[in-house]
């Protein structure tokens, strides 16, 4: 399953911005997706993640009440949604999708396919 992250950028501190993952294949909506960054200097770390159906989602402790996670399996698409962004969140982020669980998943490697990141800039 090839994955495609997009929607990053630069943004001031307190701004917003949604991260798209799209997939060609329909079979992605089987799939849990997760979100996960890496910021300069550290190591990836998972920020979000969703079961396939989208009725179940998890959140790192950082980014509770600021990010939400969702998907819309008609469009092979998740997404995530930051508001109140610090520049602390300055990071590349991937997306990943699992075949191995119908919940959602923390631990990076029980995600089979990853998307390439996408750079997101929070100025302060």
């Amino acid at each position: 399953v090839q994955l495609q992250a997009s929607g990053g950028g630069l943004v001031q501190a307190g701004g917003s911005l949604r991260l798209s993952c799209a997939s060609s294949e329909r079979r992605f909506g089987g799939l849990a997706v997760g979100w996960f960054r890496q910021g300069p200097g550290n190591d990836r770390e998972f920020v979000a993640g969703i079961n396939w159906s989208g009725e179940f989602t998890g959140y790192a402790d950082s980014v509770k009440g600021r990010v939400t996670i969702s998907r819309d399996n008609a469009k092979n698409t998740a997404y995530l949604d930051m508001n109140s962004l610090k520049p602390e969140d300055t990071a590349v982020y991937y997306c990943a999708a699992a075949t191995s669980t119908p919940g959602w998943v923390i631990k990076e490697t029980l995600y089979d396919y990853w998307g390439q990141g996408t750079l997101v800039t929070v100025s302060s």
